[in-house]
């Protein structure tokens, strides 16, 4: 079994509930998630909106390639009402993107892990830091909780709801 992590998130229809669909779709068509980060609500990164995003972050246990994940997100996604209407940035209902991969790195066309920007945005490390805070990336050979300190991203990124640590 390999370990994917997942960024979620969507600023359109009932987000909440969305991103709890997706959870659940995740499990059933991807594999078991083995952790998740708390709820954020973040600010669109770079476009402009007035309608915020929740996102969270997940680890998954799957036996499926990178690719295959790749597609069943897709298939997530679409089953969640998303329209892809440009080739940039836009409200979504939902976004589901493959973070990590084990420490695997991809270079296609249609899929690059480690996500190229995610040391960039605030909204993927700070969810990203506090569930795996000391994975290393495995291309820029820094520990995510460090990114997430030094990152210069400066949108807003606020916890709503805390998951307890069991």
């Amino acid at each position: 079994m390999s370990r994917a992590i997942l960024l979620l998130g969507g600023n359109k229809g009932n987000r909440a509930n969305l991103l709890a669909e997706a959870f659940n779709l995740i499990e059933k068509k991807i594999g078991r998630i083995i952790k998740s980060s708390s709820v954020y609500e973040t600010e669109p990164w770079g476009f402009s909106s007035d309608l915020p995003f929740l996102n969270k972050v997940v680890i998954v246990e799957s036996g499926l390639s990178p690719n295959e994940i790749l597609n069943e997100i897709q298939k997530i996604e679409t089953t969640l009402g998303r329209e892809r209407n440009s080739q940039g940035y836009e409200s979504r209902t939902m976004d589901v993107d493959i973070l990590f991969y084990d420490d695997l790195t991809v270079n296609e066309s249609d899929l690059i892990i480690p996500h190229p920007r995610l040391h960039q945005r605030r909204f993927t490390l700070l969810p990203l830091a506090e569930i795996a805070g000391e994975y290393v990336h495995p291309v820029l050979n820094e520990r995510l909780d460090v990114l997430a300190k030094e990152c210069s991203d400066t949108s807003r990124v606020e916890l709503i709801e805390k998951i307890e640590s069991s």
